[in-house]
């Protein structure tokens, strides 16, 4: 059976340099997606929401490599881009006026009936509170640049102050910002996480 590791496929956006920012330009990709507001630290929402996307992602997994195409192939990294209506807000760490959107990339072969039909799966086995909200939906990121944050959420200010430097000496931000969570929180310790810290840029 084929195997497919799109982390490795598409390396250059799931992996990155800790020491440098560097430019790259994101094409196009399929998305599993949950919008929502709030401090991912406390609200139940986000938590809500993480549960229903790896849910889906999973069923997906499970029922492409038991149906006709006969795949089997790792499940992406959760990702989350982050702002506020009021940016000084999100400057400022007022987390509760965040707006989210969380986020797993799909492969290029799963569809939209493919989702329903996933998500119709877990309603019968758990009924999750963010179920309803899965979407699928074609996210074009385009130019941005980035850099891997090694250690834990709260010390990420003056990698992301790194990145926008870096922007700024050349053109102007755009856009969200964009972290793509690359360690199992659960299973590390704090100092040791990995997230790619990324940002759109004009």
């Amino acid at each position: 059976m084929k195997k497919i590791d799109f982390k490795l496929e598409l390396k250059k956006l799931y992996q990155a340099s800790a020491k440098d920012v560097a430019p790259i330009d994101v094409p196009a990709m399929d998305f599993l997606m949950v919008d929502g507001q709030g401090d991912p630290n406390t609200s139940q929402d986000y938590a809500d929401a993480i549960e229903a996307l790896f849910s889906v992602a999973y069923a997906l997994k499970f029922t492409i490599k038991k149906g006709a195409l006969a795949m089997d192939y790792a499940v992406m990294p959760l990702e989350c881009m982050w702002w506020a209506e009021d940016m000084d807000n999100f400057a400022a760490g007022e987390k509760s006026v965040w707006k989210w959107t969380a986020m797993i990339m799909q492969p290029p072969f799963i569809t939209s009936a493919a989702v329903y039909g996933a998500i119709a799966e877990v309603q019968k086995k758990k009924p999750l509170a963010a179920l309803s909200r899965v979407h699928l939906n074609k996210f074009s990121e385009g130019k941005c640049a980035q850099i891997l944050h090694i250690g834990p959420f709260s010390q990420e200010g003056a990698t992301i102050e790194k990145v926008h430097q870096f922007i700024r000496t050349k053109t102007e931000l755009r856009g969200k910002y964009h972290e793509i969570y690359l360690s199992d929180v659960r299973k590390s310790a704090p100092e040791k996480w990995k997230t790619i810290v990324r940002q759109p840029m004009q």
